[in-house]
């Protein structure tokens, strides 16, 4: 063992932790938990725990289906919301191994990190910066009702009494008790809407802190009597929720994405990366935009993007160039608008990075910058300028990522089949409801 998990075992002793979690991510994004006494976790570094991968969505077939979870040390942290003045209970995130020790085809956050070796082989890393919106609802989540966000504020609004600010103070205080560093807080758009930005770290910290957030929002919102979502589009006529992420490369110290004195002060490699995204955007937006719930958000205008296209501080545009800050080369990075936070985030990020360095690695051209608010434009002139629409629901993604190389060599044979299986699966089952709106304008009528 390695002194990240003597520091761990030390740890279970000085803050008296009677359960250790072992989290990992289903295909899907789901997390998955197991408790183990601190007693086995010796052995579970040695040698991980064994489960039933057939029993995990997308893991295993029945007939190859015992699987291993080795927990990654340096990811420990204790649960705040699960130790008062008693003993306490910690979590890891876990890395998921056949029985003879070689990663999990299955495993999604071995499909980020594959593709993270990929990019270091060229000398790269990726960081991520993700801006994550989400609503918080009164009450308990019933099936059927319609939800009730928790106040009617605005974007920025400063509210007396809210019951927002009093929400975010919570889960900020619990998010960087657990080591997740929060940059900004605001109440978006929406009523109950809220963001939280994290602050920008290694594409896999951020994913396995994204997959924390989404844990940490919703015990904050029991704890206070209320419910949180990250639906992409919970109302028809409200913002959806989107997670736009700033990401950027660094060889070595230096931001690969800055060049002094170029347009933007982006450099040819930062120019080819966005090449790469929007070259491939129409094959990834099914892993980046997942759920069939996903397109309502892309199609709505506004804050987020249906079309194709990059600008300069164009929030209309699907990759935005943030104003450069003068002296601050290494903050020069690239914003994608089209991504939101109900995804899996491991699989999310390795399509983007993929895709991005595709366009590295092949010298893609940029396209024209967009300068006009796109949503303004008439077809024509957006057929004029070369600006193609993202897909604009979920069988179109999946039939468009079927034809994927990219996908596929990226997510690997296992995921990618499994993934868009369920992804058919779940367009069939929209697809036989009948809505109300179609109740409310037919049944008068017909």
């Amino acid at each position: 063992m390695g002194k990240q998990e003597d520091f761990v075992l030390r740890a279970l002793e000085e803050r008296d932790v009677r359960f250790v979690r072992l989290w990992f991510t289903d295909v899907l994004g789901s997390l998955k938990s197991v408790a183990v006494a601190p007693a086995e976790l010796e052995g579970a570094f040695d040698e991980g725990i064994g489960f039933d991968g057939s029993a995990v969505e997308g893991f295993a077939r029945v007939y190859e289906a015992d699987m291993l979870a080795k927990p990654d040390a340096s990811t420990f942290q204790i649960l705040p919301w699960r130790s008062g003045d008693g003993p306490s209970t910690a979590r890891m995130f876990c890395d998921i191994a056949m029985p003879d020790g070689s990663p999990s085809y299955a495993d999604p956050r071995h499909v980020l990190k594959r593709t993270l070796s990929k990019a270091a082989e060229k000398g790269y890393t990726f960081y991520t910066h993700p801006e994550i919106e989400f609503y918080l609802f009164k009450g308990e989540h019933a099936d059927g009702a319609v939800p009730v966000p928790v106040d009617r504020s605005g974007y920025f609004d400063h509210t007396a009494q809210s019951k927002g600010a009093d929400f975010r103070r919570e889960a900020i205080t619990m998010l960087e008790a657990m080591g997740i560093s929060v940059e900004f807080s605001h109440h978006e758009g929406g009523p109950g809407q809220q963001e939280i930005d994290l602050r920008y770290a290694d594409a896999l910290s951020t994913a396995d802190n994204i997959m924390t957030f989404r844990t940490v929002i919703r015990e904050v919102a029991l704890g206070q009597g209320i419910w949180a979502s990250f639906m992409p589009k919970p109302f028809g006529d409200q913002p959806g929720s989107g997670m736009h992420t700033h990401v950027s490369l660094f060889d070595g110290d230096q931001n690969a994405f800055y060049e002094a004195g170029a347009e933007y002060q982006l450099s040819k490699t930062g120019r080819q990366f966005i090449a790469g995204i929007l070259t491939h955007a129409a094959e990834i937006a099914c892993v980046t935009n997942q759920w069939v719930n996903s397109y309502k958000r892309l199609i709505s205008g506004g804050e987020a993007p249906s079309y194709i296209c990059w600008g300069h501080n164009n929030r209309s545009a699907m990759v935005r160039v943030p104003m450069y800050k003068p002296n601050k080369g290494q903050s020069t990075r690239i914003e994608l608008r089209t991504i939101d936070a109900a995804c899996n985030p491991y699989l999310a990020f390795a399509v983007i990075l993929a895709a991005g360095m595709k366009g590295i690695e092949n010298g893609y051209e940029l396209p024209r910058e967009a300068e006009d608010d796109v949503w303004a434009l008439s077809d024509r002139e957006r057929r004029s300028l070369g600006i193609e629409p993202l897909p604009t629901n979920l069988s179109e993604a999946i039939r468009i990522a079927e034809g994927s190389e990219l996908l596929a060599e990226t997510l690997g044979e296992h995921v990618f089949d499994f993934f868009l299986r369920n992804k058919r699966n779940e367009w069939e089952e929209w697809r036989s409801q009948v809505t109300q709106f179609e109740r409310d304008k037919m049944l008068p009528i017909l």
